[in-house]
């Protein structure tokens, strides 16, 4: 039987409005940022300083929401401890990506880049356990973080005095290239894909075994 959520149509529609309201939170937060609207909520210093107005927490609400989407589909797991085993097993392999780009960041070299692609193979570990959540999140993820590194080309090259192109002093007198990849490039489409697709499926997986429908069928 055909999987409801697996036809790109449906799962565009499904990632959609919160593709959108991504987009919208990362557009008002560089307008904040520019116009110095408050380091609370918008906080200039490199990594972004914690600051309220953000979108690193948004897997947090989407994969919950997903889940049930596509668990009242009936596109849910067959098997809820594989898609938690899966995703605990994707967990692990994201940290020891950050650890390995982490410890070898002061003299980035081939092992940084490593780190990097273990963090984006991670993203793709659960799609082992619960393929149509897994999927929607991949999807989303590159729709929230695409249009960040969209900005921070712009940023890095403007020099638009925004979180997005505040750098370490070792980047300064970079080749703008090699600091954009370096500094947005692998940031973006590895660690913070990996973080939503792992986190949001952690989160999701939990609401639907709480909240979701029982009768499901293996996606």
């Amino acid at each position: 039987m055909t999987d409801p959520a697996s036809d790109k149509s449906n799962r565009g529609r499904l990632v959609l409005w919160p593709a959108l309201i991504t987009f919208a939170i990362t557009i008002l937060r560089l307008e904040g940022e520019l116009h110095h609207w408050g380091s609370v909520w918008f906080n200039t210093s490199a990594g972004g300083g914690a600051a309220i107005v953000g979108i690193s927490w948004l897997p947090i609400i989407f994969g919950p929401y997903f889940a049930l989407r596509l668990s009242k589909l009936g596109a849910g797991p067959a098997n809820y401890r594989k898609a938690f085993g899966s995703t605990l097993g994707a967990l692990a392999v994201m940290l020891l990506g950050a650890i390995l780009a982490g410890v070898t960041q002061a003299h980035p070299g081939v092992l940084t880049l490593a780190g990097f692609v273990i963090m984006l193979v991670g993203a793709f570990v659960p799609l082992i356990g619960w393929r149509s959540l897994a999927g929607t999140l991949l999807v989303y993820a590159f729709a929230a973080r695409i249009p960040v590194l969209v900005v921070m080309c712009l940023a890095l090259s403007g020099n638009w005095g925004t979180h997005y192109d505040a750098v370490p002093a070792r980047y300064q007198d970079m080749a703008f290239w090699k600091k954009f990849f370096d500094v947005a490039v692998l940031p973006q489409m590895c660690l913070w894909i990996s973080y939503t697709v792992v986190i949001g499926a952690l989160l999701g997986e939990v609401a639907s075994a709480m909240f979701g429908h029982r009768a499901v069928r293996a996606s």
